[in-house]
This record gives C-alpha cells, structure tokens and sequence, in this order.
C-alpha cells in the first residue's frame, strides 16, 4: 500500500450528528474531528508495539520512536521501513540491524499502547528509567527565543486548527526560528514524529530546541534526552519526575511557555535572560 492510502488525519461530522451549544442557543454544524489509527512497529517480522495515532508522517514516528525509546542507537542501524495498511489498521514493518533486533528479544517489552500512554506495557519497575548519558553544554538561547518559536508554531498546525484536539511538537534553531513541526493525538507521538523528521532531515539534536505544546512527562524528557536534544520548552506543566530526571541529565527544561512569561526547572544556564 501506499502512504496516500492511509485515511485523513481529520474527518468531517456533517449535521444532525454534531450539536452545538453557546450562549444557551442550540444548532448544527459541519465539525472536524481528529483520527486515530491502531499502529503496529513490528521489527524484523515480529510485533513490538501497537499504537493509537494521527495517520500522517508514520514513517517518522516509527524512526522516531525507535531512537528514543533505545531500539536504535542511530538512524543507519534501520535498513527498510515500509507500510502495510489494512482494514484494522497500519503495520511498519522495519528491518534492523541483528545485534540490535537480539537485544530487543532480551528486553522481553510487549506494549500494548492507547493514545498519549507513556509507560505502556512495562513489565517491572526497573524499565521505567533506562541510563542515559549526560547531555553536553549546548546552545545557550535567548528568552526571546522561546516565545518567536511559541508564535511561529502556533498557525503551523494545520490539524489542530481544523480539530483543536491534537497535540503538536516543534523543533527550532536557536534564534528561535521554527524548522520542523509535527502534530498527533497523542504529545509523546508528536515528539517522535518530530524526532524522526528532525533525524532524516540530518539536523543536529544539540543545536537547537524542542517546544511541545502539551505537559512535560518524564518520558518525554527521557525521549529528548536520549536523541540528544538539550532544551525542552512546554506551553503547560511538567510534572515532578520529569524535573528530576532534567536536572540528572543536565536537560533545560522549560514549563508555561507562554508570550511574556516561561518557568525554568532545571539547567538555567542554558537560557539567556534579558
């Protein structure tokens, strides 16, 4: 199958089946929903994950989150990648590298995930967290910078304007221009879609910042941190696990980044104040 035959990311509800209420008026109109699609990542014929996301740019999120959840340690370690669409819903299929594929099998993870899971399938505590390598220096960028970026993303998110329920994730340079942006239902998908693109265009992880328009978990700081990324801002809260795990790795983490104000919770050298 082709990429042109996954269904639209969105659809349209027409009348009676959408009803409104404002201002106690009540009426019908046209509405546009956002879709979700069971997502199968198989690796070497055999089933990993499955998935509920948006059905656009599912060859980035497959690269994407194979390189942040530790399956692949760099993008030429993935020899093919192809699509399978069905009825049900759409498997990538990826080939990797043998070393790599064995030690999936020993990590015995079977997730089983619904949209916007973090932590979906696994088996004991001791996988919550894996060890990962402190990041170095980085970039320093100017406040400024994180609200040019917040304006930038915001008319480049064609779902949600049409749905106003998905999430999206952005990657910018450090002058705050926006170079990439993806958007799913789920915030962690976003940000892999978002880690995928960001590695197939060849950009460097450490040269630049990621900004979410969602919370920021400990597994989406875990995600940035592992591809290398040393900076990233959210438009609402982090939560207390993902602040500890930032200041353990040396990630700047940003929280309600909003025009005129952001929050700082761990490595504040790396944004310049004005």
């Amino acid at each position: 199958m082709r990429l042109c035959d996954l269904p639209d990311p969105s659809m349209t509800l027409p009348p009676p089946l959408v009803e409104t209420m404002a201002c106690g008026t009540a009426g019908s109109r046209l509405e546009s929903v956002p879709e979700e699609v069971p997502v199968a990542l198989s690796y070497n014929g055999i089933s990993h994950a499955v998935m509920l996301a948006s059905p656009a740019d599912l060859e980035d999120f497959a690269l994407g989150f194979s390189l942040s959840e530790g399956i692949l340690a760099d993008v030429s370690e993935l020899y093919e990648l192809e699509l399978e669409i069905g009825a049900q819903g759409v498997v990538v299929q990826m080939r990797i590298a043998q070393a790599r594929f064995a030690e999936l099998k020993n990590r015995q993870r079977a997730m089983a995930g619904r949209t916007g899971c973090g932590l979906c399938g696994v088996e004991s505590l001791d996988q919550v967290a894996r060890v990962l390598t402190p990041l170095p220096a980085g970039p320093v960028i100017a406040a400024a910078s994180l609200h040019r970026a917040l304006d930038q993303l915001q008319p480049r998110q064609p779902l949600h304007i049409r749905t106003g329920g998905v999430h999206a994730a952005a990657w910018a340079d450090p002058s705050g221009n926006v170079l990439l942006v993806r958007e799913d239902v789920g915030r962690h998908n976003a940000l892999d879609k978002l880690i995928g693109a960001l590695i197939k265009a060849s950009f460097d992880p450490a040269a630049g910042f990621a900004l979410v328009t969602s919370r920021a978990s400990f597994e989406m700081v875990q995600k940035a941190a592992a591809v290398g990324i040393p900076l990233l801002a959210a438009v609402s809260a982090p939560t207390g696990y993902a602040i500890r795990l930032a200041q353990e790795v040396g990630l700047t983490l940003a929280g309600f980044v909003r025009r005129g104000r952001y929050t700082v919770y761990s490595t504040p050298e790396r944004i310049e104040t004005e």
